[in-house]
């Protein structure tokens, strides 16, 4: 079984060193309540629930699964009462708002906690997950007395929450959709239509689920703007707020999934169930965005949660494995062969998932910051700020740490050779679990298109200068340091190249529409490697200023894995750059009847 700990060395050198949370916090309204005691604290309880509650659970809920039985699910054994110990632990308040029933500590730290989560049991952790996007929505969007019926119960983790959106025939296009509310005399609205691939649409860890269901009122307009947002409780609250009725809404099947198994993914079923309406008529596709933002920065932590997971496994197995000897002659002379590590082979793989899960890392917490500022910043040019550093960085969290996570856990089963594809390493589940990441969400292309075309050229560019700038400036201000040069040069030409690129596909764009989804995925996976070799650039330098004391070791490894991304992950840009220049041409040229010529379809 898959052993894990979290790198609470790490993460206090991201957030207290490298991104200086402890001042971060200091500025915030309430923030002196985020003391660097009860940081600490809470990272260390974190820890050890992710250890030694969630870890043991996840090989034995992947075996098992789910289990439907009379329209009601069963979770896995052990989930049940891990949830338990989880609400009685106080962590689904951890950053709500007091007036809810909150802690009201900033958002930052519960996204730290959602990574020990991902990393340990990235099944179970998608029970509570979806609640905290729904109380969100709420939160922003629903009338007082939704507020007061729903939204403490959600932040309490006694009812947990879901996102109804995909339908049978349409997924992202959700201007399909067929789900139809009907208002009734008492300003409720019978909700009828299935939807499927919803997480934790039944299950038995709570005792009441609340679904946030999209669906079109009877005169609405076509398209996505005749969509309207409703909450659906499982069971209708009595006159005290407690599980009353049952509603007329039900799992119909379980998806039978390549990985994720402890997770119930359901279909839905919604007969005349009543729902009521969140927000104005027409405009749930807005208010379903505040819950759809959460959901895909949670997903870019699961990619890095096990990324993370996979590294420490690989990286243990690599230093007990004898095989062979190391070409430049033996290295460990009292034992038959070399421990793998010593191959550069192997070094490559580990380093490429260490990078990665590091690098990832940084990305997170420099983002979570801009969510703390969102939610509590009290300079409003600076709240403004923050809004569109997250907007613009949102989808390259989702995307890209879900694409670099599915290659650290894939890289992960390569170093286990044989071993890594035998069920009981563990191994293979990371790699099965991680491949729904980069597409539920929104897939891979559809954070790319939301990146290019939504983010940046839709904003001429303006978007996208926000950050370049915060680049530029850090470029501009290191230039003279010769003990960073081999970070700077190639960082400070890179960002100037993003600009030169974008500029590019925005002229191609005005003569063919096509160029933007031609160059979309590209675009966004050059735009991750450019933020993590700014973020590396940085750790860089706190790592550089900190040596000299007893933990030369954890800094000088620091800096020769940022040298590794630099030269060995880095220049992929040039290939996603010659890829993105290369135009839509050779994608549209063939017409979609020709693609099966040589076989019959």
């Amino acid at each position: 079984m898959p052993d894990y700990q979290a790198p609470l060395r790490d993460l206090r050198f991201v957030m207290d060193e490298m991104l200086e949370f402890p001042a971060h916090y200091a500025r915030l309204p309430g923030g002196e309540e985020a003391s660097p005691d009860v940081v600490s604290a809470i990272l260390e309880e974190g820890a050890r629930f992710a250890r030694e509650v969630l870890l043991p659970l996840n090989r034995s809920g992947d075996r098992e699964g789910c289990l439907l039985e009379g329209g009601e699910v069963k979770a896995p054994k052990g989930f049940k009462e891990a949830y338990r110990q989880y609400v009685e632990g106080g962590w689904p308040s951890l950053s709500a708002e007091p007036e809810f029933g909150g802690q009201g500590l900033p958002p930052s730290l519960g996204m730290v906690l959602s990574e020990m989560i991902c990393a340990s049991n990235l099944a179970w952790g998608m029970y509570p997950g979806l609640s905290h996007g729904a109380a969100d929505a709420l939160r922003h969007h629903g009338s007082d007395e939704q507020k007061a019926t729903y939204l403490t119960k959600l932040v309490e983790g006694v009812w947990t929450g879901t996102m109804c959106l995909t339908e049978p025939h349409c997924g992202t296009d959700l201007g399909l959709i067929k789900t139809r509310a009907v208002p009734a005399a008492d300003g409720s609205y019978d909700i009828t239509g299935t939807k499927i691939f919803i997480s934790a649409g039944e299950h038995d860890l709570a005792e009441n689920i609340v679904h946030l269901v999209l669906a079109k009122l009877p005169d609405a307009p076509e398209g996505s703007k005749g969509i309207s947002l409703f909450v659906v409780p499982k069971f209708l609250p009595d006159a005290d707020g407690n599980p009353g009725e049952r509603n007329g809404v039900a799992c119909g099947s379980l998806e039978h999934k390549m990985g994720i198994h402890g997770n119930a993914t359901c279909v839905m079923n919604f007969d005349n169930a009543k729902g009521f309406l969140v927000g104005a008529p027409n405009k749930g596709l807005a208010c379903m965005f505040t819950m759809m933002n959460v959901a895909r920065i949670g997903v870019g932590i699961q990619g890095l949660g096990l990324a993370e997971a996979s590294f420490q496994n690989a990286l243990v197995y690599a230093r007990d494995r004898l095989q062979m000897r190391a070409l430049s002659g033996p290295k460990a002379v009292d034992k038959p062969a070399d421990p793998i590590i010593v191959h550069p082979d192997v070094r490559r793989m580990l380093l490429t998932q260490k990078a990665f899960a590091e690098g990832g890392r940084m990305l997170v917490m420099y983002t979570a910051q801009m969510v703390d500022l969102v939610e509590h910043g009290q300079d409003a040019a600076e709240r403004e700020r923050a809004e569109l550093l997250l907007g613009l960085l949102t989808p390259v969290v989702k995307a890209f740490l879900t694409e670099t996570g599915f290659e650290a856990t894939n890289e992960g089963v390569q170093v286990f050779g044989g071993h890594g594809f035998i069920q009981e390493w563990g191994m293979e589940q990371l790699v099965r679990d991680a491949r729904i990441t980069r597409l539920y969400e929104g897939t891979t292309g559809v954070q790319a298109l939301d990146l290019l075309g939504r983010k940046v050229l839709m904003s001429q560019g303006e978007t996208l200068k926000v950050f370049t700038k915060e680049i530029h400036k850090f470029c501009q201000a290191e230039a003279d340091n010769a003990e960073l040069k081999e970070f700077i040069a190639p960082l400070a030409k890179l960002n100037g190249e993003w600009g030169d690129l974008t500029m590019g596909v925005g002229v191609k764009a005005m003569h063919d529409r096509e160029e933007v989804g031609a160059a979309s995925v590209d675009y966004l996976i050059y735009a991750g490697y450019v933020t993590l070799a700014y973020l590396w650039a940085r750790a860089a330098k706190q790592a550089q200023q900190s040596l000299g004391g007893e933990e030369d070791a954890f800094y000088k490894a620091k800096l020769d894995t940022a040298r590794f991304f630099y030269q060995r992950l880095l220049p992929r840009t040039r290939a996603h750059a010659q890829m993105i220049q290369a135009g839509a041409g050779s994608l549209m040229a063939m017409s979609a009847e020709d693609f099966g010529l040589g076989f019959e379809i």
